[in-house]
């Protein structure tokens, strides 16, 4: 007994197997792509080069200054026009943070990098990490 398909004849039906095999067979290679590596340094260059190129010394001055405990708590978040702008994740680390700064630790930051240009620094209230107590960056 003969299995019933949507063919008339064999023929038309080995046709479209043949058909349907050798499309499945192309759908499933995989295309051609260059390389990732010339595009990851390309993404390096344009976007993390100049961020540590900008904030790599202050980044160090300031983890240096600041007490671990009290460090971790904040990221420093902009450098533009000699303004440093540094978040902090909440009000008792942020007014801790402006008492340091009075007795001292801002002027210490700006004699230790001279290269910045730093004229003031800008407290903020902020997170730069997810709820869950993950850097997010």
């Amino acid at each position: 007994m003969r299995q019933t398909t949507m063919f008339n004849d064999r023929a038309t039906e080995v046709a479209e197997l043949t058909r349907l095999h050798k499309a499945k067979a192309d759908a499933g290679r995989a295309e051609e792509t260059d390389k990732l590596g010339a595009e990851v340094v390309a993404l390096f260059n344009r976007q993390i080069r100049p961020r540590h190129n900008k904030f790599g010394k202050l980044s160090a001055a300031w983890e240096a200054l600041l007490p671990p405990e009290l460090a971790e708590h904040c990221a420093l978040e902009s450098l533009t026009r000699g303004t440093l702008t540094v978040l902090v994740d909440s009000s008792p680390h942020l007014y801790e943070l402006r008492q340091l700064m009075l007795a001292g630790v801002e002027q210490e930051l700006k004699t230790a990098v001279p290269s910045a240009k730093l004229r003031k620094i800008t407290l903020k209230p902020g997170r730069w990490y997810g709820g869950n107590g993950e850097a997010r960056f």
